[in-house]
């Protein structure tokens, strides 16, 4: 389990900054899906180890019980990866959704239910299992191994915290949520944040 910092604590975003070089460089040197999964779900483990990094003003929920906060902490400059943080409060989740890129989900702070389903040809959806994921763990998901989910807070009584990576500036990227029978609904989802967090200041370490 992951040694939680106090939220309003002051932290050191300087391990966000060496994930974000580190996927950066992986992203330049394969275009393989399956290996960049592998070693990029290597590379987020390796961040969310350790619960020391994520500014405050990017763990916090919204206290509205149907809405969770999505915040943008990097956008790759040519749009190729993005990183985000989601907050999860008590009873929040999101719809049957789909992503259209690759993604990694690395839990942070408590755990999340994760719902997958498989569209079938003529639109409808079949239940494919639930999972929980832990404080520590990585799931991995794409068109290609399965793109379609749901996901809740694990907890009932505390907020979640979880790192996603995607192969796009997510935010942006026009998706569909779905209803019980399959009927797609499109989407974009945007962020909650206006401002990002700045990983470049290096005088704050001089």
């Amino acid at each position: 389990m992951n040694a939680v910092t106090t939220i309003d604590r002051p932290v050191d975003t300087s391990r966000l900054r060496g994930f974000v070089t580190a996927l950066a460089d992986l992203i330049a040197c394969t275009r393989d899906e399956q290996a960049l999964l592998e070693s990029g779900r290597t590379l987020l483990a390796r961040l969310i180890a350790r619960d020391d990094w994520l500014p405050p003003e990017y763990a916090r929920p919204d206290p509205d019980p149907d809405r969770y906060q999505q915040y943008l902490l990097h956008c790759d400059s040519r749009e190729r990866f993005s990183i985000v943080s989601f907050v999860w409060g008590p009873g929040q989740s999101t719809p049957i959704h789909d992503h259209g890129v690759w993604g990694l989900v690395g839990v942070l702070r408590g755990s999340e239910q994760v719902e997958r389903f498989h569209r079938l040809p003529g639109g409808g959806l079949v239940a494919q299992g639930t999972d929980i994921l832990r404080e520590g763990e990585v799931d991995a998901v794409s068109p290609r191994i399965g793109d379609i989910h749901r996901v809740s807070n694990g907890r009932a009584d505390a907020p979640s915290v979880s790192i996603h990576v995607y192969g796009a500036n997510i935010g942006a990227v026009e998706r569909a949520t779905f209803a019980a029978d399959g009927a797609p609904k499109s989407f974009i989802s945007g962020y909650a944040n206006r401002v990002i967090p700045n990983l470049w200041d290096r005088s704050r370490n001089a």
